[in-house]
């Protein structure tokens, strides 16, 4: 797919400076799970077969675009509570130095999100979008998990009709090169800047905001307790049942909505809009029938809400696994490895791709590439956990934030 999310940035669970520790034990062990599942996710997408191979393989292919980008942005609104208190939020001066934690993080995500953007990768980094998704969200992490569930829905339902309006009206070109050209922001990156984080960009603040709320909203609850994962799992089943079920009937009710979805992409397949990209990512202006899909990276309230479903499902299904599985959940290791080493592994994984020559777009992915990388990462990750608390990156980036410990 060209997108993923950016992986999620790394745990907040522990506070030894060192690296050179073994992981504790005190890790969140479902969430690096997760993690971890969002990262094999993003492999899938990058280099895995095209979905257009059919059958069993294709599904699960088609299933990781789009989905493991919303898992990515609610862990990282997970991971933003984690930084800042949990499960009470730090108050005075550790409050503070939370916060200028949070935005040193934020500050250096977006500035390695924008220098992988230069190795010219078919790849659609969102680590500079995630660092702005932290700044955005930090204002909201006292907040309760009932607060934090009705933003998250607010943003869901009105943000998408904004965000088609902007788009519309900044279709042509003119207004778009203008608003750039006063953005200091867009020379400073060499990108259009402000404009394409919030708005034109393949993982726009104005839509993803909800996924990253949500994440904080579930980071409130206690996930120790059975029943809180029961209920975390049914309201994902419930919420992709609205949003997938709810685009499949306004596309089968609504006069002419078809046909519009299909004109707005240049005939794309729009009787599989409500869960599939291969009706394409992005709109023409003039076509609201767009705002009816539900494919992965559409951008609708649809989308949200079926992405925000297989998010939650996902994430109480690898604590209850963690629960119920007791000591042999070491056999997910591997998996539990990559997901605390993420953004490491990200990071790499486009290294990767920029190496092993993709970028002139030659038809390589395949599932041997696939397995390739997501053994080379469950080993890399689960030897280099063995010793070090930490992954490289990761513990680069908890280095960057020590001076926040200043803040009195």
């Amino acid at each position: 797919m060209g997108h993923v999310s950016a992986p999620a940035v790394p745990s907040a669970t522990t506070a030894d400076d060192s690296p050179f520790r073994a992981p504790s034990t005190g890790r969140m062990i479902g969430l690096d799970l997760a993690r971890g599942l969002a990262i094999l996710g993003m492999f899938a997408a990058h280099v895995g077969p095209d979905p257009s191979v059919g059958g069993p393989l294709g599904w699960v292919m088609e299933v990781a675009r789009g989905r493991s980008s919303a898992l990515f942005a609610l862990l990282a609104g997970f991971t933003l509570v984690l930084l800042t208190g949990r499960p009470e939020p730090r108050t005075g001066s550790s409050g503070r130095q939370a916060v200028g934690r949070v935005l040193i993080r934020a500050a250096v995500l977006m500035a390695l999100g924008y220098a992988l953007v230069l190795l010219d990768t078919d790849v659609d980094v969102i680590l500079s979008f995630y660092g702005l998704l932290f700044v955005l969200a930090l204002p909201l992490y006292r907040m309760s998990a009932r607060t934090l569930a009705l933003i998250a829905a607010s943003t869901a339902l009105v943000m998408p009709q904004v965000l088609y309006l902007l788009r519309a009206a900044l279709d042509g070109g003119n207004l778009a090169d203008a608003v750039v050209g006063l953005d200091p922001f867009a020379r400073l990156t060499g990108s259009d800047g402000f404009l394409e984080l919030f708005v034109t960009g393949g993982y726009p603040a104005l839509t993803w905001f909800s996924f990253i709320v949500a994440g904080m909203a579930v980071a409130k609850l206690d996930l120790t307790r059975r029943d809180v994962l029961a209920k975390l799992a049914f309201a994902g089943a419930v919420l992709a049942v609205i949003g997938y079920g709810g685009s499949w009937l306004a596309l089968h009710l609504v006069p002419g909505a078809r046909a519009g979805v299909s004109a707005a992409t240049d005939g794309g397949p729009a009787a599989s809009a409500w869960w599939s990209d291969a009706v394409g990512e992005e709109f023409a202006s003039g076509h609201p029938a767009w705002l009816l899909v539900a494919s992965p990276h559409s951008q609708t309230t649809w989308s949200i809400a079926g992405n925000t479903g297989v998010a939650l499902a996902v994430l109480a299904a690898c604590f209850a696994v963690v629960q119920f599985a007791g000591p042999r959940v070491r056999l997910l290791a591997p998996l539990a490895a990559v997901g605390s080493i993420s953004l490491t592994a990200y990071v790499a994984h486009i290294f990767a791709i920029r190496l092993l020559g993709t970028v002139d777009g030659g038809d390589w992915a395949a599932l041997p590439v696939l397995l390739g990388f997501a053994v080379a990462a469950m080993a890399l990750a689960l030897l280099w956990t063995r010793f070090f608390r930490r992954g490289p990156l990761e513990y680069l980036l908890y280095s960057a934030t020590r001076p926040a410990r200043l803040i009195e």
